[in-house]
């Protein structure tokens, strides 16, 4: 059965909330915790970037900062920037690469990715509320080059499993979450059957024009009816439609929010930031981590 017979015979699974955000610079703020966070976790924070040659510098200026709680997942829709860390290696991420860091216990990061030589950088950064079990875990930072990510059809398989297809990152990531990169050609109809449990499910589109039960435009994000039934979608426009869509179990703890830390109790949120406080310290004791490329790897 072909993606279009299969877009042609579902059902049309509603939007009930839609977003364009608000904008700082190159940076997007399409979702937070305080905000529709609530309504899609585990799904909490994302970011849409889309910097050019004149704005490229600015994604280079983020300071070093804290996260405790969360995971946080990168991806590029254009463009590419290089990672360097001793402990891990170097290369390149550009569409269909991410970088994956499970930020548990604390970590500290923010400029370990450099920009490359192009005119042009855009892709998404999310963040995953994790369970009980991993929230005050030792942090894994992780970096899966496009050529060593699983594909399913025109998905790359960020987070998960899908058409029987697993992410490299499952080891370390939470269970009952899919994340997927997309691209559909002008015209190309594509039904995502949720695996069973996955009542969350939204998109945000970088790219080109979709339709669903309503059309979708560029930049914004939307968010489906909770439900299990599959999110059938067509590329409505002249050009590619390239996004990310997430499904996922609902998240069943409240989200008790620090600045940079997202937790599922007072008490879990009071262990996070102490133990970002005390690598803070330790960081400042390790002086210049910079290497030769420029990036400062993730401390944890």
């Amino acid at each position: 059965m072909t993606n279009s017979t299969v877009a042609n015979d579902l059902a049309l699974r509603g939007i009930t909330r839609r977003t364009r955000g608000h904008g700082h610079g190159p940076i997007t703020r399409l979702m937070s915790p305080s905000d529709l966070g609530h309504v899609v976790k585990p799904f909490v924070f994302l970011d849409i970037f889309d910097a050019n040659k004149a704005t490229i510098g600015a994604m280079s200026e983020m300071p070093l900062h804290p996260h405790s709680g969360i995971a946080t997942v990168t991806v590029f829709t254009e463009g590419y920037m290089h990672y360097n860390d001793p402990a891990i290696g170097s290369g390149v991420l550009e569409y269909g690469g991410v970088e994956w860091m499970r930020a548990g216990g604390g970590v500290w990061h923010g400029k370990e990715l450099s920009p490359g030589n192009v005119d042009r950088i855009q892709g998404f950064q999310l963040w995953i509320a994790l369970p009980p079990d991993l929230e005050n875990t030792a942090p894994v930072s992780n970096y899966v080059e496009a050529r060593d990510m699983a594909r399913a059809g025109p998905a790359h398989v960020i987070l998960g499993k899908y058409k029987g297809t697993r992410s490299p990152l499952s080891a370390s990531a939470p269970a009952g979450i899919n994340y997927l990169l997309v691209t559909l050609q002008p015209g190309e109809k594509w039904a995502y059957r949720p695996p069973e449990g996955h009542a969350v499910g939204w998109l945000a589109l970088a790219k080109g024009k979709l339709r669903a039960d309503t059309p979708i435009d560029a930049g914004e994000m939307v968010i489906f009816e909770q439900a299990e039934t599959p999110i059938a979608l067509e590329a409505a426009g002249a050009g590619e439609a390239v996004f990310v869509l997430g499904s996922a179990v609902p998240h069943p703890h409240p989200l008790h929010l620090g600045y940079y830390s997202v937790h599922t109790s007072a008490q879990a949120l009071a262990a996070g930031e102490s133990r970002i406080a005390e690598l803070g310290r330790k960081l400042q004791e390790a002086g210049d981590r910079r290497t030769q490329s420029g990036t400062i790897p993730v401390f944890r």
